[in-house]
């Protein structure tokens, strides 16, 4: 049987919002930016960054800094400030031992999410990754989630788990793939989206159910 176990990135296996905090701060007293420009930094990047957000930010607010330059500087900062916990990287690193296939499936820009994932040790312990950027394709679309399976060298077909935050992107996305769900409780639950397997409250949680799947 198939052991494959997909995970989200930001909000599940990282904080993005405490690097993100670091990182706007860090850009801003770099190049001397005032307070107007880091607080529309942190709005406007508060669920998802790209380059076309610092496109948009020059031509605010002025700048003379070229936009690609200031989100090369931002994709660097997020990179150094993201942190995965040492119990995260030992679980994942448990979970292959116990012939797990992990997949990492992301909404994001490409460039930004490859840097976390290789600042925080996650590249070295994963299969397969799909960042929505490399097909300009977003979870909950199905073509995500079977990018990324078949990245893992998996099928869809053959079952596996998905693990997240989102309720929309992550749970409704991995049951519109075939795959149980392990939901990490914080946003909102909204309408629409249907219960995921297991609810927990950490993702060491969730890679501890899988664990007990393999016993």
């Amino acid at each position: 049987m198939q052991r494959l176990a997909l995970f989200d990135l930001d909000g599940t296996l990282v904080d993005r919002q405490a690097a993100l905090g670091n990182a706007v701060t860090d850009l801003c007293r770099a190049h001397g930016f005032g307070l107007p420009v880091e607080q529309w930094l942190r709005t406007q990047l508060a669920e998802r960054a790209n380059a076309s957000d610092f496109a948009q930010l020059r031509a605010v607010f002025n700048l003379t800094e070229p936009a690609a330059d200031l989100w090369q500087e931002y994709v660097g900062m997020m990179a150094a400030a993201v942190t995965c916990r040492p119990e995260v990287l030992e679980g994942l690193a448990e979970l292959r031992a116990a012939a797990w296939t992990i997949g990492i499936a992301t909404n994001g820009a490409s460039d930004i999410q490859r840097a976390k994932l290789a600042a925080t040790g996650l590249a070295d312990l994963v299969d397969g990754v799909a960042v929505s950027g490399d097909l300009e394709i977003r979870k909950p679309d199905l073509a995500l989630f079977e990018l990324v399976a078949s990245r893992c060298g998996a099928s869809l077909t053959d079952g596996g788990w998905m693990v997240g935050d989102n309720p929309a992107g992550d749970i409704g996305g991995g049951h519109q793939a075939g795959l149980h769900t392990i939901w990490l409780r914080g946003r909102p639950w909204p309408d629409g989206p249907p219960t995921a397997h297991h609810i927990v409250d950490d993702v060491t949680d969730a890679i501890a159910i899988l664990i007990n799947e393999t016993e």
